[in-house]
């Protein structure tokens, strides 16, 4: 397979710190999703909601509930990418899923504003509290950044 180049000359590249990467995990609201189904890693889109330093999103049968059920350690994504200017940042996010079944737990999930994508039921809502965050962002030739949002 061969590789196509890219003239990268110039292009910025910053590490964003933990307070940028949470700020940017709140402005967005689809990420992925990334977990391991029998030693083989998988990533699903999610609709989500960053709120009081969590992850949450809802979720029906099958995967992504078994490993919330589970409490697996899950990562999570999220980007935005320019594919014209090949700016952008991306945040990596890594926590244990829980699926959140105590009622105060259920009652604050229910002021979320929380949307599925794919239709059936999503009823189920998981947690994640991310326990470490790390970001970059890759800015254009001659873009000045002080490495902030």
């Amino acid at each position: 397979m061969g590789y196509l180049e890219f003239d990268t000359t110039g292009r910025g590249f910053d590490a964003l710190d933990e307070e940028d990467c949470l700020a940017l995990l709140a402005a967005r609201g689809v990420g992925r999703v990334a977990l391991t189904m029998e030693a083989v890693p998988v990533v699903f889109p999610v609709n989500y909601h960053f709120i009081e330093g969590a992850i949450a999103f809802l979720t029906g049968e099958g995967t992504k509930l078994r490993a919330a059920v589970n409490n697996a350690v899950v990562a999570f994504q999220v980007d935005d990418i320019d594919p014209v200017t090949r700016t952008g940042w991306s945040v990596f996010a890594l926590g244990t899923a829980r699926v959140l079944s105590e009622p105060s737990d259920l009652a604050w999930a229910k002021t979320l504003p929380l949307d599925p994508w794919a239709p059936g039921d999503k009823s189920n809502v998981v947690r994640v509290i991310p326990e470490f965050v790390s970001g970059r962002r890759i800015t254009a030739p001659g873009t000045e950044t002080d490495g902030r949002t």
